[in-house]
């Protein structure tokens, strides 16, 4: 039997609590050791829900005195870099949730780390993971959709004004607004699913209130080399009765979408619903791809698969600052 993996979390915001805990508590081959967060109170409130054993309100005395074999860094995005770097130099593997710096120098400097380390470091791309949209990559590297043509995306939540501006509203923790938050998971999912095309330029346009320091409305289309092109709307301003999510993939020969999910091929010149019954009935899909994220990289920390080139985080970071430049400057930007 395999001794379970010691896990400290480094974080205990949202995401921590929602995904990363809930999914972690319920895992046999997971131990939680440790729960760091900068408010002790909220930490120890967690820690005896979850049954941690101890809390500590630095990332030293977690990877010192908790001895993790890996961790969890679920920190406001300004702090990614240095909790990935500090925790790999002390030996422990790490799952960072994105991004992993906010700029593609901080991507090196931790890449660098990294490769002097010896261990795994994994960026929590968790959509990949949910089943709806493993089926349409199925369907896209299988060729069944033929060349993809067009990929729309978008994302609209609900933000209230005025409950006090949070640190993803402030520029220098959070190293953006929508378009990083919303619009980073939906472009990785375009690249991926399109196996990492080379984007040639890129046009977007942003919106926000007047004292607002970020955006909180964006769009953005990625012109690719074979005529692909990419189009993301996002918006944390979306008001009406419920989120919005959606993500629609064109080819020569079909069609996929998610929310739901829907695969369509053209056959003897009719659309046909070709949706895999199996994959309609994924259940609770967020929940679902934590799990399985959670179990990839247990598969990496054990040697049985490799985490995805940390170029890929580089290259997005490329993309998004063509992005914000085209914005500002409201015209197409080269890449």
């Amino acid at each position: 039997m395999t001794t379970p993996l010691r896990v400290g979390v480094v974080g205990a915001g949202a995401i921590a609590q929602v995904a990363h805990l809930a999914v972690l508590a319920k895992m046999t081959d997971v131990r939680l050791v440790a729960l760091c967060d900068a408010d002790v109170a909220k930490a120890q409130a967690l820690a005896r829900r979850f049954g941690i054993p101890d809390v500590y309100d630095d990332i030293e005395d977690v990877l010192s005195l908790a001895s993790p074999e890996a961790v969890v860094i679920c920190t406001p995005n300004h702090l990614h870099e240095i909790h990935t770097a500090t925790a790999l130099s002390a030996g422990a593997h790490v799952m960072c949730e994105r991004p992993l710096s906010l700029t593609a120098e901080g991507v090196a400097r931790v890449s660098r780390v990294h490769q002097q380390s010896g261990r795994v470091l994994f960026v929590g791309m968790n959509h990949r993971y949910r089943t709806d949209f493993r089926t349409v990559k199925a369907f896209a590297v299988g060729g069944e959709l033929g060349p993809l043509r067009g990929i729309r995306a978008g994302w609209y939540i609900f933000r209230p004004l005025g409950a006090g501006v949070g640190w993803r509203e402030r520029p220098a923790e959070s190293g953006g607004g929508v378009m990083l938050d919303l619009g980073l998971p939906l472009i990785d999912l375009s690249l991926w699913l399109a196996d990492q095309p080379r984007i040639t330029r890129v046009s977007a346009s942003y919106a926000g209130r007047p004292e607002s320091l970020v955006e909180d409305t964006a769009c953005a289309l990625l012109y690719c080399d074979g005529g692909l092109s990419i189009f993301v709307d996002v918006s944390w301003r979306h008001i009406g009765p419920t989120e919005k999510f959606w993500f629609e993939v064109m080819g020569d020969a079909g069609s996929a979408r998610i929310g739901p999910l829907g695969v369509f091929k053209e056959m003897h010149g009719t659309p046909v619903n070709v949706t895999p019954p199996e994959a309609l009935d994924a259940g609770d899909v967020f929940s679902a791809s934590y799990r399985e994220e959670w179990q990839q990289f247990l598969a990496m920390v054990r040697g049985e698969t490799v985490a995805p080139d940390l170029e890929e985080q580089a290259r997005l970071h490329d993309i998004f600052e063509a992005i914000a430049r085209s914005a500002a400057e409201g015209r197409d930007i080269a890449l």
